[in-house]
């Protein structure tokens, strides 16, 4: 069956001029062709994600064809405006693929609105609203390597498509066939026809004012003297944060200039990724040689930002998202109570993989903690609950471990942009009053405890991979472990069954949230272990959290947790 999949795309006459060459180079070689034709990429609630080149299992023209024809035979069957937001980052072949899909788009009569220019997931959620469209499309592979590229969808909302609607574009799409079922028009007759327009200068401008909305003391930055290193990692972020940054007064900023432009080959790291020390390791250096009082970076479709923080000897502390995520909550809390602009009743919302300490947090600010699933989307659709309830001010903040945050409800997903905003807020107004973000996150710890939050990734490459895979989750579900490293399982969640076991009192109850393949133990003496296979690349994550009288107890607690869980992984 591949074989004669891959017989016909190397018949076709291809009008990508990298495919052909791809496809005659690995005439013969079974492996290669099996693993570019024995499956299809899957379009999901994430949309799709692969390597580039030619195949079925590859990000191409025709695969970006056939997944917008499923999106469009979707759009089609909605009602409403009958268009679609188009945004894209600085990856091989994004502008291509974003070209591509709106030329899809427009021959099946569906109106497109796409930048002029790479900008990031921030500014396709604020379109596909601004415009009240059907769906929009990111064209990104977020902060995978540079041989990546996918095609993130999302509903009318701003939110990453639903459950629902992603079948239903998925069914669509199985009945497209790849080489010649999508309609396309050429983009430049789909411009003269007004089917395809350029996103205005409006909107533009009304992301930034709504961003800087976010501000907990306006005008702080302005007098603060801030001195910033900042990396866009070779991305889309350059012109919007140094833009938003520049309107709320922070100017003394450096950028890393080998990471400075869009490459999309990211030549400076093998992952531009800021949860990752070689991405900033350029960045740090120049902040040690210019003295920077904070360095920062976002990745390539700006939707995340991971910082680093000077220390009082000079040197700079890289911070976990996790720590991040605390240390904005904190200043948001207790910026807005001093401001008096706190709302009623006020909400933060943070996926059930992220720290507890920021449920300690929140109870100590009189602020709700709403815990949801693992994804952005999630708390997308608690902002819309609220906003459906007419209380939308109360979303105050939320956030993921993997470096994600938002402030406002001006988009549905992660914004690195008003997230270097408020981290920069948080930075001038702590060096206003004589301390620093690290001196804050320390007494952040003296008063709540040592939290430790720690994520190890198990790797399951191949055709194989997904097997292996859900072979260890089914495995934890069979034999429930009862203790790790000699810390007794008090509680164990299993998200797939929907199901919260006590099992010192022998009791269950539901979860509450929709079905997730996430295991979570809490353990004897408050640490807890969660596991759950990624759902963009093949691979387990384990997430531990420690809580220890100082970081060596932590730290210690959780090597040993690690180790405990190695075997099963293997």
């Amino acid at each position: 069956m591949y074989k004669a999949e891959y017989e016909r795309w190397l018949a076709a006459s291809l009008d990508d001029a990298d495919l052909a060459p791809e496809l005659a180079a690995i005439q013969g070689d079974d492996d290669a062709i099996k693993d570019r034709f024995a499956v299809s990429l899957k379009f999901g609630t994430a949309g799709l994600r692969g390597v580039l080149g030619a195949g079925t299992n590859r990000m191409n023209v025709y695969v970006v064809r056939q997944a917008t024809q499923g999106l469009a035979n979707w759009v089609k069957a909605q009602g409403g405006s009958q268009a679609v937001a188009i945004s894209y980052d600085s990856r091989i072949k994004s502008d291509v693929f974003a070209r591509t899909a709106a030329e899809v788009l427009a021959a099946n009569g569906v109106k497109v609105r796409i930048y002029k220019a790479l900008m990031p997931v921030p500014a396709l959620s604020f379109a596909t609203r601004y415009y009240q469209c059907n769906a929009g499309i990111m064209v990104t592979a977020s902060h995978n390597p540079a041989r990546y590229n996918g095609y993130k969808a999302y509903g009318p909302d701003g939110c990453q498509m639903t459950d629902e609607a992603a079948d239903i574009v998925y069914a669509e799409i199985q009945k497209t066939d790849v080489l010649t079922g999508a309609k396309t028009m050429p983009f430049d007759e789909g411009l003269a026809a007004g089917l395809i327009q350029y996103v205005g200068e409006d909107c533009c401008e009304a992301l930034y004012a709504a961003i800087e909305s976010r501000q907990v003391r306006p005008g702080l930055c302005k007098t603060a003297g801030l001195k910033l290193v900042y990396s866009p990692l070779n991305g889309s972020g350059l012109v919007p944060v140094t833009r938003v940054l520049g309107d709320i007064g922070v100017t003394d900023i450096t950028i890393v200039p080998e990471q400075k432009d869009p490459d999309g080959n990211f030549p400076t790291c093998p992952y531009p990724n800021p949860e990752i020390f070689e991405a900033l390791r350029l960045g740090l250096e120049l902040a040690k040689s210019s003295g920077a009082d904070l360095m920062l970076a976002t990745d390539p479709d700006a939707d995340r930002v991971g910082i680093a923080v000077r220390c009082k000897d000079g040197s700079y502390e890289l911070l976990s998202g996790n720590e991040v995520g605390v240390l904005l909550l904190d200043y948001i809390c207790a910026g807005r109570i001093e401001a008096g602009t706190m709302p009623k009743d006020p909400v933060c919302v943070k996926s059930i993989v992220s720290t507890p300490l920021a449920d300690v947090v929140a109870a100590h600010y009189g602020v709700e903690c709403r815990n949801v699933l693992t994804g952005f989307k999630w708390i997308g659709d608690q902002i819309a609950a609220l906003e459906a309830a007419g209380e939308v001010e109360r979303f105050v903040f939320g956030f993921e471990e993997s470096y994600g945050y938002l402030a406002g409800s001006y988009v549905r997903d992660k914004d690195a942009v008003v997230g270097s905003m408020l981290i920069c807020e948080m930075a001038a107004y702590y060096r206003s009053k004589g301390s620093s973000i690290k001196e804050e996150l320390d007494r952040i710890y003296a008063q709540y405890g040592r939290y430790l939050n720690k994520v190890d990734s198990f790797e399951f490459p191949g055709l194989s991979g997904m097997d292996k895979m859900a072979g260890i989750m089914q495995s934890l579900r069979d034999d429930p472990p009862k203790e790790f490293a000699g810390h007794a399982v008090t509680v164990a969640a299993d998200y797939k069954a929907g199901t919260i076991t006590d099992l010192v009192a022998g009791s269950s109850r539901p979860t509450g949230l929709p079905a997730a393949n996430v295991l979570i133990y809490s353990l004897e003496g408050g640490a807890t272990v969660v596991v759950r296979p990624s759902g963009t690349e093949p691979k387990i994550k384990t997430y531990f959290t420690t809580l220890g009288k100082d970081l060596a107890e932590a730290e210690a607690q959780k090597e040993a947790l690690a180790a405990a869980l190695k075997p099963v992984l293997a």
